[in-house]
């Protein structure tokens, strides 16, 4: 009786174990970027973004499955005057990104490109506070081949093993200062994840792998089409077909909407700043014996009209009043208007805000010859009156510092003919912007104008041959000439396509954030006149 009884015990054990099925949710987040509140700081207006919001979700799906593991894909710790604030003015409390993703009960986080914009000593200051797991497998230790950070983490869900993998764009070295990331490396994240979900699988015996790749698509989900030069900074449809064994794909980086099966592997972009949320459901049976994905769902959640939650909202109050009140410093004042009505208008010929920055950084750096962009078509810069802190941070957006390098005037001119390609001619003879600049991502901030040179863009004339004027001092500029510009650290490092300023020899490092540069200009000046030069245009 008693052997019958042990048997039987095993036969219901069996059943228990054999047959089941698990339901699991995964959320995901990516390029937050430092937004918490919803709120457009620019503006202090309201606006359809940040962690509060999707809180809110996040509760949502865990009241409806116990199984979520909420996935963030980097960029997270930069991009807000939240976290401009923590990082340079008052870094004793905690990051507010990290209390408020600690409260939420994220499970892990990816690097992204825009960690180290402070520094590797903030970014481990974070990782330290965080009560997840930051990842990446191919962010490595210098001149080693061993991870700085944990290459994937293993949860148990209901008896299934779920495996995320996090890999991080290799493309930094490309934008970032080369002071931020002096202690690691960056391998090629295809081979990394080669090698990982190989082990996660055969050594680790992981039943479902997740990537989590702060990178993004660089084909169209559907056609496999390219949807841009494939130089590498992306490389999610090339993870896709070149290693076996993805069952999740998780992206970022390009500030993208994607919810699609690329290659039957469910794919998500959450578009940027918390707009909304990836959701991916995947349904396990172990009927067989081992567990099996039977079913797949993805799609993303809009935070649209969804009530903040006021647990967040409450729990990081206390910086973000502290940031409301140095935005509101005014720190000088303008005569004239500083204003972008229409930013078309403002990219076809010289303008007074893009010359107040050029302005700012000849000035700080020596160079009479210096390029900078309207970064977002969102930006509108400041009117007659007097300015403060959140109307320069509400224009430069970034947190770039300049570098002064050495270039030929072909590079120049090179740099120029990229730039004119932003330009197209519609179906009336008008000019326009051409779609490669806005599919599938608006890239808004690499068009560049400069001051220092005269020059025409002429968008008649086919693509390379548009710069009909070029000159430096009244003279043409000299082909094999060799003079100093300054611009900021992303382009002196070839960051979008200005291959012709990588690797030139840099002059000079200033070291302050741009945003920094124009407060501390209008601080010494006290008054800015809107003023232009009219030294390029664009015609047709």
């Amino acid at each position: 009786m008693k052997k019958l009884l042990i048997l039987i015990l095993v036969l219901l054990l069996g059943v228990m174990t054999f047959g089941a099925t698990v339901n699991l949710t995964i959320m995901h987040t990516s390029d937050l970027h430092g937004n918490v509140f919803p709120i457009d700081y620019a503006s202090n207006k309201p606006a359809n973004v940040g962690l509060a919001k999707v809180s809110t979700i996040l509760k949502t799906l865990r009241a409806e499955n116990d199984n979520v593991l909420a996935i963030d894909s980097g960029d997270f710790i930069q991009g807000t005057p939240l976290e401009y604030y923590h990082a340079k003015i008052d870094n004793e409390p905690v990051d507010p990104m990290i209390l408020a993703m600690n409260a939420m009960d994220f499970d892990c986080t990816v690097i992204g490109n825009h960690e180290f914009n402070y520094g590797l000593g903030l970014l481990d200051k974070a990782e330290s506070e965080a009560e997840f797991p930051f990842l990446s497998a191919n962010v490595v230790r210098r001149f080693t081949s061993s991870p700085y950070y944990k290459p994937y983490a293993i949860y148990d869900v209901e008896g299934v093993k779920v495996a995320v993998l996090g890999l991080t764009t290799d493309y930094i070295p490309n934008w970032e200062d080369t002071k931020n990331i002096a202690a690691v490396d960056f391998g090629d994240p295809v081979e990394a994840a080669k090698y990982y979900v190989k082990l996660l699988r055969e050594e680790e015996g992981a039943d479902v792998v997740i990537v989590a790749y702060h990178g993004g698509l660089e084909r169209d989900p559907k056609t496999g089409e390219p949807t841009e030069d494939l130089t590498g900074e992306n490389q999610g449809y090339q993870l896709l077909e070149e290693v076996e064994g993805i069952d999740v794909l998780l992206t970022g980086h390009q500030h993208r909407s994607i919810a699609a099966f690329v290659l039957g592997v469910p794919v998500t972009m959450p578009s940027n700043w918390g707009k909304a949320v990836g959701k991916i459901d995947i349904t396990l049976d172990n009927g067989s014996g081992d567990w099996l994905i039977t079913a797949k769902s993805v799609e993303l959640i809009s935070t649209s009209g969804v009530e903040a939650d006021e647990e967040i909202i409450n729990l990081v109050q206390s910086y973000e009043d502290k940031v409301q009140a140095w935005l509101d410093t005014p720190v000088g004042t303008a005569k004239g208007e500083f204003y972008v009505e229409d930013p078309l208008v403002v990219r076809l010929g010289d303008d007074p805000l893009i010359e107040y920055i050029n302005k700012v950084q000849m000035e700080y750096s020596g160079a009479d010859i210096s390029s900078s962009a309207l970064f977002s078509n969102d930006i509108k810069g400041w009117k007659d009156g007097p300015v403060t802190l959140r109307d320069i941070n509400g224009v430069y957006i970034y947190a770039n510092t300049l570098k002064v390098i050495e270039v030929s005037g072909q590079d120049i001119k090179d740099a120029l003919e990229l730039t004119a390609t932003y330009f197209t001619l519609d179906e009336d003879g008008e000019i326009d912007v051409s779609k490669k600049w806005v599919e599938p991502k608006p890239r808004h901030y690499n068009y560049d104008m400069w001051e220092g040179i005269d020059y025409v863009i002429d968008v008649s004339k086919p693509e390379g041959e548009r710069i009909t004027k070029l000159d430096y001092h009244g003279e043409p500029l000299d082909m094999d000439g060799t003079y100093q510009i300054v611009l900021n650290n992303y382009r002196a490092g070839g960051g979008g396509g200005y291959f012709m300023f990588q690797g030139k020899p840099v002059v000079k490092d200033i070291m302050m954030e741009v945003s920094e540069l124009m407060g501390d200009y209008l601080l010494e000046n006290k008054v800015i006149d809107a003023t232009i030069d009219e030294n390029w245009e664009v015609v047709k």
